[in-house]
């Protein structure tokens, strides 16, 4: 099977030195509208992998990330924003990144092609057949994420990937990939661009249908949200209105009772106000 690594090819802009910074945001700009698009055509992918996610979760399993730069840092991003946005235990989705945590700031040099450091870090968490992992790279060539997924394929967990190359051999080893063809980027090789963009949009989209479905919003209200600042503890003041009928007041107060949008609305119709 042929393998092109479109993430890799030349771009269709040169002498990008010699451009204004104005032709320079267009062009970039022109290149970030086509991933939306490459990302619409890899929603069925993206599907099958959230059913499976779900499922897992279901049971008590757990969703790991697993990447290497960028790609391990969105996924580091995507797994930290679940417990204050939707109430979940910092324990249900876990990011992992090749280098540990010294990786998220500052590269850890030749952490991503170690063919066993990627398993290790999972056994660390004590992976299980509950448990669902993802593994995330642009070029899908990373060794660091692909001999993780071979592991886990070989003690039956479940495996999925995000990918920006088409065949490449982490979609290959993957059960349920995700592979979305963002072509070449503007600046040669940098995936971090189109790539890693198309990469947060489907982490948005996998987390946020997958905590939908586990029955974390109400309406369209992240009434299991984390009021961790003043700005939340508003949002959650103004939703606790809305659903019950009531003053900014006695809604502030059933906030601060039950310290949750959640809570405080089944407590109110409990007749606990």
């Amino acid at each position: 099977m042929n393998f092109i690594k479109t993430t890799e090819q030349d771009s269709n802009y040169n002498h990008l030195e010699k451009m204004s910074v104005s032709e320079l945001l267009k062009n970039i700009n022109n290149e970030d509208k086509t991933v939306a698009l490459a990302v619409e055509k890899a929603l069925p992918q993206i599907e099958n992998l959230i059913e499976q996610i779900v499922s897992k979760l279901k049971i008590g399993g757990r969703l790991f990330y697993l990447g290497a730069g960028t790609s391990g840092r969105l996924g580091i991003l995507d797994a930290s924003e679940c417990p204050p946005t939707f109430g979940v235990s910092h324990d249900l989705v876990i990011g992992l990144i090749a280098g540990g945590d010294t990786a998220i700031r500052k590269a850890v040099e030749f952490a991503e092609d170690s063919t066993t450091l990627g398993w290790q870090d999972l056994k660390s968490y004590k992976i299980n057949k509950n448990d669902i992992v993802i593994g995330i790279a642009a070029s899908g060539t990373t060794p660091y994420v692909i001999s993780a997924l071979e592991m886990c394929n070989k003690n039956d967990i479940v495996t999925g990937c995000i990918t920006c190359n088409q065949d490449s051999p982490l979609s290959i080893t993957a059960r349920y990939p995700i592979e979305v063809i963002v072509g070449p980027e503007f600046v040669t090789g940098s995936s971090r661009m189109k790539a890693g963009t198309a990469q947060k949009m489907v982490l948005n989209m996998i987390t946020t249908t997958t905590m939908i479905q586990l029955g974390h919003i109400k309406g369209n209200k992240m009434v299991d949200m984390q009021l961790s600042n003043n700005k939340l503890v508003d949002r959650g003041t103004k939703m606790i209105m809305s659903e019950l009928n009531i003053s900014q007041q006695e809604a502030k107060n059933l906030l601060d009772t039950y310290k949750n949008v959640r809570l405080a609305i089944i407590n109110y119709h409990h007749g606990n106000k």
